[in-house]
């Protein structure tokens, strides 16, 4: 899977700030010339690129779940192109992009956690529609790989290795944590202990 590496765009870096300082101090915590200070304009020159906060914050959450869903997509396009194939390669590569994500973007997990309900309606149905695609990719690759797994087991056990990843607001700072490669492969092996637990249960 490709990486992005060209500089973030304004637009970009106000968006990053938005979220670590809604995770810190809540959205109401955060003023509009807080975000404009971090990134080096104005306050009022936010609204050059966004209309406001709830804007910024519809854009955080349904942005990273379409990026997630995206992502799963891509890796199961590229898996069948250039994989092996097999059910195994893909969920190591499934749990490979979602560790990514918990690792690199844990302010959206605790704004996803706390804000969420903060979305007009319209924003937070699509926020669990493209959350509800991305559990049924993971499903289908779970019972790939156990077929013998109820669909309602392995759509629990998804969910349960999701909660397992998304912990990572709470593994303490990332200074405190044992260095990010060691972090990465100690999840996937808890994330894979997970479903093959749950796979040899039936």
């Amino acid at each position: 899977m490709t990486t992005r590496t060209d500089a973030p765009t304004r637009r970009e870096q106000i968006l990053k700030e938005a979220a670590r300082l809604f995770a810190e101090r809540g959205f109401h915590g955060v003023g509009v010339d807080e975000i404009g200070a971090a990134v080096g304009i104005s306050g009022p020159g936010l609204y050059r690129h966004f209309p406001g906060k709830d804007a910024m914050l519809a854009e955080l959450l349904v942005g990273i779940s379409e990026r997630l869903l995206a992502g799963g997509r891509l890796r199961v396009t590229e898996d069948a192109t250039s994989g092996d194939g097999s059910p195994e390669t893909l969920l190591d590569a499934l749990i490979e992009g979602h560790i990514d994500f918990a690792l690199d973007d844990r302010p959206l997990i605790t704004l996803h956690d706390r804000e969420l309900d903060r979305l007009r309606d319209s924003d937070r149905k699509r926020v669990r529609q493209l959350q509800r695609q991305y559990v049924e990719l993971w499903v289908e690759v779970v019972r790939a790989l156990y077929p013998l797994l109820p669909e309602s087991e392995a759509r629990a056990a998804v969910h349960a290795v999701f909660g397992l990843l998304n912990s990572t607001p709470h593994l303490g700072r990332p200074g405190a944590l044992p260095g990010r490669t060691t972090t990465a492969a100690l999840l996937h092996r808890l994330a894979r202990g997970a479903f093959e637990a749950a796979g040899e249960r039936v």
